[in-house]
């Protein structure tokens, strides 16, 4: 049982990571320095995409507009960080 939370724990830090290479992405993107028409880019930036976006979706429709700031990434930063701590305390120690 310990092996599988933590398991789960790194697939959650490995996620926290694609998050922010997405989000890393689209700044880059928005401001021209990384050319969409190349294919690894294009690639990269779709995966990333469809890796993140069905969690993120529902998180933005929550949040009010914030006039351009996507704050949807960093909220969900924090909720793994959360889920983590609760497996790390709460879970993980009565296993044995």
């Amino acid at each position: 049982m310990r092996a599988l939370l933590d398991v789960i724990s790194i697939l959650l830090d490995m996620y926290i990571w694609m998050l922010i290479a997405a989000a890393v992405l689209s700044w880059l993107i928005a401001f021209n320095v990384i050319n969409v028409r190349n294919q690894f880019v294009s690639m990269l930036g779709d995966f990333l995409y469809r890796i993140t976006e069905p969690v993120l979706r529902p998180i933005r429709n929550i949040m009010p507009n914030l006039g351009g700031l996507d704050v949807s990434p960093v909220i969900l930063i924090l909720i793994i960080y959360f889920i983590q701590n609760v497996i790390a305390y709460y879970i993980r120690p009565n296993v044995f």
